[in-house]
Order: structure tokens, then sequence, then C-alpha cells
């Protein structure tokens, strides 16, 4: 399994990852953002894909197929416009899977 790390969302947001050494892949409007999205997860390339939550907006339905998957692991992330509380949203859902509760209930 490969150790790189990718990162998918628009180029204000992640521009600066590539300073880190993670690979950028930019989330364009009006674009087949879909298929970049599959390409990067069925290339077995990737652990990990950071993805902005603006992106997984538009990708949830792929996303969720990915989900049950082992690898490549998807974080949403905040984008420069703000965070919406999905990424939260997403990391409560696999802890509450995984250990059976909410253990965030406030």
């Amino acid at each position: 399994m490969s150790e790189r790390i990718a990162v998918f969302g628009d180029r204000e947001s992640i521009y600066g990852f590539a300073a880190l050494g993670l690979d950028t892949y930019f989330y364009e409007l009006g674009a087949d953002n879909t298929a970049v999205f599959k390409k990067l997860c069925q290339s077995r390339n990737y652990s990990i894909i950071y993805i902005t939550e603006a992106a997984a907006a538009e990708l949830d339905k792929e996303i969720e197929k990915y989900r049950s998957e082992p690898s490549p692991a998807i974080i949403l992330i905040p984008g420069v416009s703000g965070n919406t509380g999905e990424g939260m949203s997403a990391v409560r859902k696999s802890v509450e899977k995984a250990v059976g509760s909410d253990i965030f209930n406030e």
C-alpha cells in the first residue's frame, strides 16, 4: 500500500499543501470532478485523500462508495471559505460506527 497523500479541492484552499510534499488536485467548477476523484481512489497510489468540504459536497455519492474500503482514507477538511461542519460530522459517523455509540454526544 502506498504512503502517499493527495489533496483535492479548490486552488485557493489547497495550493499550500504542495509545499509539504502532498500531491494536489484542483477542483474545477463545471469540470468532471467525479472522474478525477474516481481516478485518485482507484489508482491505489494514495493511502489518504484529503478533500475540501465544498468539493466533497458535490462528490458525496462517490465518496460514500469508498467509506467501507480500508484505503484510501478520505478525510474532509475546511476550505478557505470556512468550515461547514461536514468534516466533523463525517468523523462523528465513523467513530460511532466503529465504537457503536456517539461518544461525542454533547
